[in-house]
């Protein structure tokens, strides 16, 4: 039987109304948790896992890929109108999403959004359903020393992201990089930079520091237009129609939805890189192609179409190793795994010939949760943007208040509180100082990473020079000089530029 007869015979299959009702309920979970910071996806899969059990395996997965779904999603939300990324893999559309709210265009941004968020997953679902087996293959080929090379390749986008004062921004990126060397190191877990502080032995935690930087800042910079007299505007609602943008506006953004996407889907592949990275390095991606850069984190909708066609592309990326090979791609997949150990499924090559119809079946609801996921938050799109309504002496102690809690949701500790506010003050500062945040974050988020891939590297090759008889390194690693040397280039001919 081919793939397509079997996807349908399993859409049939769960569209039942027990099926159905759980799906949306699950997509509705989701968002909330995704749309409130420290609610990650992650925790609620993990919530619901145990009201599965009584389930039927195909039910019981269905409705946590449902709750998968409407999670990475439901981070756009806080992300576009509080300047809150939701989630860790949202973190990017608070560059160019926030803007646009403030300046009126919040409706419009959500929309772009919410769009191109389900057709980034449904491009992912067509690649997992027709796809999985053979790039489960290539994932294969992918050992520490080629994801050490996406990473380094990652973190040369820092020259990209700082173009037009480099210095200023390798300086930024620096502080995101030696922020990760604090806590025990990968691999021997030697304590690092503790100072004799058992709450610096875990390090800080990727939402936290994210939330900080973002959100408190923002309240911070706010708060300090407002107690110098200055009166907070109030921001307008911009009245759109359908999802606010045109069908020559949808045309302009397929060349950049198709090269996120393919980003999201690739990242989503490997093990452990996860959405955060794939949305910044779409979100950088389509910077340096685009035709007005300056207009980047300024309130440009490119900006929203790349991280969210990534971020959520990043589902059926993650879901191929873990259900072709048993690996989970990332956090979220590998709380699924625990819903297939439940249910008395082993996840991996045998998974399709035993139960091919609960794999079809998680195929099919991919496909119908996105739909659900797109008409759920279209429907309450107009209730989300009323949060801009609220007075800001009202809203900012309220956001402040949700940024504590989600911190403190994160891993139960009031270290994660006391990190927010830190780091709220260290994004306040680089505002002060006209100090660019992107690649402090992109250095944040790649830099553990990068330090994991090349210890374990240099554990299995024992000397750095045996990284180059791997092609697939060699590839990043001249793309990653090339993007150095360019950025260079630019930088110089730009200060001349300025100066003749």
């Amino acid at each position: 039987m081919s793939a397509l007869t079997q996807l349908g015979a399993a859409l049939i299959g769960i569209l039942t109304p027990t099926s159905l009702l759980m799906m949306i309920a699950g997509v509705a979970i989701g968002i909330v948790f995704g749309s409130i910071p420290g609610l990650s996806a992650s925790m609620a899969v993990a919530l619901m896992l145990p009201l599965t059990f009584s389930m039927s395996a195909s039910l019981g997965m269905n409705t946590l890929v449902a709750v998968y779904i409407g999670g990475i999603s439901g981070g756009l939300i806080s992300a576009i109108l509080l300047n809150m990324p939701g989630t860790a893999s949202s973190i990017a559309t608070t560059l160019d999403g926030h803007p646009m709210a403030m300046k009126g265009e919040a409706m419009k941004a959500l929309g772009l959004g919410i769009v191109f968020s389900a057709m980034g997953s449904i491009f992912s679902f067509l690649i997992l359903t027709f796809c999985a087996p053979l790039l489960a293959d290539i994932c294969l080929q992918f050992t520490p020393v080629e994801n050490f090379g996406i990473c380094l390749f990652a973190l040369t986008m820092v020259a990209i992201l700082a173009s037009g004062n480099m210095i200023k921004g390798v300086l930024a990126g620096m502080l995101g990089l030696m922020f990760t060397l604090i806590g025990m190191a990968p691999i021997d877990g030697t304590a690092r930079f503790t100072f004799g502080n058992p709450n610096l032995l875990a390090g800080f935690d990727q939402l936290p520091t994210l939330i900080g930087i973002f959100a408190i800042a923002d309240i911070l910079c706010t708060a300090e237009g407002m107690g110098s007299g200055k009166a907070a505007e109030a921001i307008p609602i911009k009245k759109v129609k359908g999802f606010g943008f045109s069908m020559k506006e949808f045309v302009y953004h397929l060349p950049n939805f198709f090269r996120s996407a393919l980003i999201g889907t690739g990242i989503g592949i490997l093990p452990g890189i996860g959405g955060s990275t794939s949305g910044m390095m779409a979100y950088v991606t389509a910077k340096n192609m685009s035709k007005h850069p300056d207009e980047f984190g300024k309130g440009c909708p490119d900006g929203i179409v790349a991280t969210e066609s990534a971020n959520n592309a990043t589902i059926g990326g993650a879901m191929i190793p873990l259900l072709v090979l048993g690996i989970p791609g990332d956090g979220v997949t590998a709380m699924m795994l625990g819903g297939f150990l439940i249910h008395g499924l082993s996840a991996g090559p045998l998974l399709f010939v035993k139960n091919a119809d609960v794999v079809y079946g998680i195929f099919a609801a991919c496909m119908l949760c996105t739909l659900i996921m797109l008409v759920v938050e279209w429907t309450c799109i107009k209730g989300f943007v009323q949060v801009l309504k609220v007075p800001k002496h009202i809203l900012l102690p309220l956001i402040l208040v949700l940024c504590c809690v989600g911190a403190y949701a994160t891993n139960n500790r009031v270290f994660d509180v006391q990190s927010v506010l830190i780091f709220g003050i260290i994004g306040y500062l680089y505002h002060k100082f006209h100090l660019a945040t992107t690649p402090f974050v992109l250095c944040f988020l790649i830099g553990e990473m990068l330090e994991t891939y090349l210890r374990r590297g240099l554990m299995q090759y024992k000397t750095f020079g045996a990284f180059f008889t791997r092609p697939i390194f060699d590839v990043f690693f001249f793309i990653a000089v090339g993007v150095v040397i360019w950025s260079v280039y630019k930088e110089i001919k730009l200060s001349k530029a300025a100066k003749s």
